[in-house]
C-alpha cells in the first residue's frame, strides 16, 4: 500500500434501516495523513455513515475497506483493534467513572505497555486539563472538558483513523474554535482524521478535502478550499441539489 492509496474507503455503500434506505451508493476515500470532513444537515445520513464504518450497521450493498482490506460487517471491537477509533457525538463518556478510568478503556485492547505510557503523556500535553481531572468523575466535568476526555480516550487506542462525530455540538463558540485547533494539531502529529460535522466553515478550515451528503447521497466532493468557495454548498445545505 502506498501513501496515495486510500487508508479508509467506502465503495458504493448503501445502507437501510428496514425498508428505509438511508445511504445511497456512497463513495468516500480518506488517505493517510489527511483531514477529511463529511458535511450535511440533519437527517442527511452522516451518523449512519459512521455507524456503517464502525460495524454498528451492516450495509446492504457495497464495501468498507481499511488499508485495502474489506472490513464490512466485522464486529466493532475487531475494528478498534485494526485501527479505527471514535469520538462520538455528545462525548458519551462513562459519567460515573473517573477520567482515568475512561482513558483506560481507550487502550484496553493494547498490550504495548511502554508505548501506552508514552501516549498518556501525549494526551496530557494536548489536554493539560485532563491530567488535572484524572481522579474526578467524568460526569462532573464541563462540556468542554468532557470533549477533551472523549478525544483523549479515542487517541489512547493509537488509531490509524480517528473518526469524529459532530465535535462542535453543544460547545460555546470559543470552545469550538479551540477544539478544531486541537484537531488540527492531532493531525499534524500524524493521525489521519475523518470528521463528520454540521459546521461547514469550521470543518473546512482545517480539512484537506470534504464531501457533502444530502438525503444519503454524496452531492459534492472537492478540496476544502474549493468547497468553501463553491456557491452550491449553500444549495446543498438548503436541500436544493
Amino acid at each position: 500500500m502506498t501513501d496515495a492509496d486510500p487508508l479508509l474507503s467506502l465503495h458504493s455503500v448503501s445502507t437501510h434501516y428496514g425498508a428505509i434506505q438511508v445511504l445511497r451508493d456512497v463513495d468516500v476515500e480518506i488517505r493517510r495523513g489527511e483531514v477529511v470532513c463529511l458535511l450535511g444537515g440533519n437527517a442527511s445520513g452522516k451518523t449512519t455513515l459512521l455507524k456503517t464504518i464502525l460495524g454498528y450497521v451492516v450495509p446492504t450493498r457495497g464495501q468498507v475497506l481499511l488499508e485495502g482490506r474489506a472490513i464490512t460487517g466485522l464486529p466493532t471491537q475487531r475494528l478498534v483493534g485494526l485501527g479505527l477509533s471514535m469520538v462520538p457525538e455528545n462525548r458519551r463518556l462513562f459519567k460515573r467513572m473517573t477520567v482515568r478510568e475512561n482513558l483506560e478503556l481507550g487502550c484496553y485492547l493494547r498490550r504495548d505497555t511502554d508505548e501506552v505510557e508514552q501516549d498518556y503523556e501525549r494526551v496530557f500535553t494536548l489536554f493539560p486539563r485532563v491530567r488535572q481531572r484524572l481522579g474526578q468523575r467524568a460526569g462532573t466535568l464541563s462540556g468542554g472538558e468532557q470533549q477533551m476526555v472523549a478525544m483523549a480516550r479515542a487517541l489512547m487506542a493509537r488509531p490509524k483513523v480517528l473518526l469524529m462525530d459532530e465535535p462542535s455540538m453543544g460547545l460555546a463558540p470559543v470552545l469550538v474554535e479551540q477544539n478544531f485547533e486541537i484537531i488540527r494539531e492531532i493531525n499534524q502529529q500524524g493521525t489521519t482524521i475523518f470528521v463528520v460535522e454540521q459546521n461547514a466553515t469550521m470543518a473546512l478550515s482545517i480539512a484537506d478535502r470534504g464531501y457533502v451528503l444530502q438525503t444519503g447521497r454524496i452531492v459534492l466532493a472537492d478540496s476544502a478550499e474549493h468547497l468553501l468557495a463553491n456557491p452550491r454548498m449553500r444549495q446543498a445545505y438548503l436541500g436544493e441539489l
